[in-house]
């Protein structure tokens, strides 16, 4: 259409020329160092023409090599793209073999290699060929160099995938030495450290990882908690548990997991009068019923008074499963046989649990019923052995 109208515009234009230049053709001299040149205006006209007709053709031959190249390498762009669609989709489809050759092949033709080279990669860690893969990943880095970061992120994440946890660790910490705060590394370094329980170092990237806002804040909220009872579990002294307990934010002390690390803290480096007025204090504002079992095993300075107040407790809620048992605990204290007795017999009716019927066993060995003391041991064995075991990993599960 285009062309075609244009040939109709010059038709057009020659038309009205000749109309002009046949009824006069013209003279045009052209005088230049003693030569005189001399002709009528059409033939100017076409000399003209056929002067540019000249220049356009010998411009077009000298860009001639460079439209063929251009034209060449969008062929083979062309066919490169085709190439690594097709391995995408053969690696999308399962057939990781076959993806990864056409992925390959298509990145020595390609302009930008490097998403062909992390995808044959991928391609070649869904076969299990760690080598085969690492190889892809460093032609990826050789070839195009400032990605340097996504190439080792793609390996970390790959390393995680194998969980080969020495090497992802080393992959990150290089990723933390080229680019500090890199946030999806910073992520993926602090679920290595959950994993690999390091505490000590995912409490020193877990500010950082808070600014950043890149993982949930549940999960942070997680990870604290972890990282919080993990530190007072293992605080050496009293001064050292309560370091901890002020260093741990207002947001976590409320946590349940938190609050029993606290107080198991208190009872194991001796502190149980603390840990006894400050679970009293805790079951007023808040009753919980883990705080309530740990109310029956801290040993307060007066334990009658203890034993009191669990039942005061008692009298207004009525049968708690896990009060009877902290106030059974408190009776055996208090060498009270007969209560703590009936004080068991009540959970175990209510909710037998595994804890019951070893604190039943061990009333029944004190009052010399040792037949009846090992059906409660019994019972309660069964009760904790009814989860399923785990199979060997090396077994299929019918072997196991």
């Amino acid at each position: 259409m285009k062309f075609g109208a244009i040939v109709v515009v010059v038709l057009v234009l020659s038309a009205v020329a000749a109309h002009f230049l046949l009824g006069d053709p013209g003279y045009v001299a052209i005088t230049f160092r003693g030569y005189l040149i001399e002709m009528s205006v059409p033939v100017l006209v076409g000399l003209a023409v056929l002067l540019i007709i000249v220049v356009w053709l010998i411009r077009r031959i000298i860009q001639a090599p460079r439209l063929i190249g251009e034209a060449a390498g969008r062929y083979r762009s062309g066919r490169a793209g085709i190439k690594l669609t097709r391995g995408m989709i053969e690696v999308a489809e399962g057939n990781f073999a076959r993806g990864e050759k056409l992925l390959a092949r298509a990145a020595s033709t390609s302009d930008a290699p490097l998403f062909n080279y992390l995808q044959a990669a991928r391609a070649a860690h869904l076969q299990g060929k760690d080598q085969r893969r690492d190889e892809w990943l460093k032609l990826a880095y050789e070839h195009t160099p400032e990605a340097a970061n996504a190439v080792l992120l793609t390996q970390a994440e790959f390393q995680l995938d194998q969980e080969q946890y020495e090497q992802a660790l080393a992959t990150l910490r290089r990723i933390e030495e080229n680019s500090k705060d890199h946030s999806h590394a910073l992520a993926l370094l602090a679920r290595l450290y959950f994993r690999l329980e390091d505490w000590a170092n995912l409490a020193q990237i877990l500010p950082r990882l808070e600014k950043q806002g890149r993982v949930k804040p549940e999960t942070l909220d997680e990870w604290a908690v972890r990282v919080r009872t993990e530190n007072l579990a293992n605080a050496a002294d009293g001064a050292a548990v309560a370091a901890e307990w002020k260093s741990v934010p207002k947001r976590l002390k409320s946590e349940i997991a938190v609050l029993e690390a606290y107080y198991k803290a208190l009872m194991r480096v001796g502190q149980h009068e603390q840990a006894e007025r400050e679970l009293a204090a805790a079951l007023k504002a808040d009753w919980r019923a883990p705080l309530v079992r740990l109310y029956g095993r801290v040993e307060g300075p007066d334990p009658t008074k203890q034993l009191n107040r669990a039942e005061r407790w008692l009298a207004k809620r009525g049968e708690d499963a896990d009060l009877l048992l902290a106030a059974a605990r408190l009776c055996l204290r208090n060498e009270l046989w007969g209560k703590a007795r009936s004080y068991l017999e009540t959970v175990i009716a209510l909710r037998p649990t595994p804890s019951a019927y070893q604190e039943y066993g061990r009333l029944l060995t004190q009052l010399g019923e040792t037949d009846a003391a090992a059906d409660a041991y019994r019972d309660g064995l069964g009760m904790a052995a009814r989860s399923s075991l785990r199979a060997i990993p090396h077994l299929d599960p019918d072997q196991a």
